[in-house]
């Protein structure tokens, strides 16, 4: 059995976080984080990485529909050096371009209102990335290590 795996939706404001059981196997929401700044940003997800026990961790990477990479997938891309240089652990970039999308259609057909949907589409967001990302490395025949 491995350790859990974090993943992370990360925005300008809130970064939606999702957990894997220790199998690998299921996603699960784990709230959302309201951003500060760099700093505390890190010493946040160093606990949350310590209570969790997670020894991975999974950044959604938004690419543009092309492939292409624009400034949000750039400011993605420094957030994966900031984690990997400050918490030591491996940072796995996955394609999260339909995720946002895919989370608000599901919270769409839930019916819930405006104001929850925005409290929720984060982390769900990110349980997709984390799913997706755990579903892709079943298929590659990686899965508990």
């Amino acid at each position: 059995m491995g350790r859990r795996i974090l993943a992370l939706d990360l925005g300008e404001k809130r970064i939606g976080l999702a957990v894997s059981d220790p199998e690998r196997v299921l996603a699960s929401g784990r709230g959302v984080y309201q951003r500060r700044n760099l700093d505390d940003d890190l010493e946040y997800l160093k606990r949350l990485i310590a209570e969790e026990g997670i020894g991975e961790l999974v950044l959604g990477l938004p690419q543009n529909m092309d492939g292409s990479l624009g400034p949000q997938a750039e400011r993605a891309l420094e957030f994966q050096r900031s984690l990997e240089e400050r918490l030591n652990l491996p940072v796995q970039l996955f394609d999260e371009r339909l995720t946002t999308a895919e989370a608000e259609r599901v919270l769409l057909e839930a019916d819930l209102s405006r104001r929850r949907r925005r409290l929720v589409r984060d982390e769900l967001a990110a349980v997709l990335i984390l799913q997706g990302y755990l579903d892709y490395r079943a298929r590659m025949g990686e899965g508990a290590r």
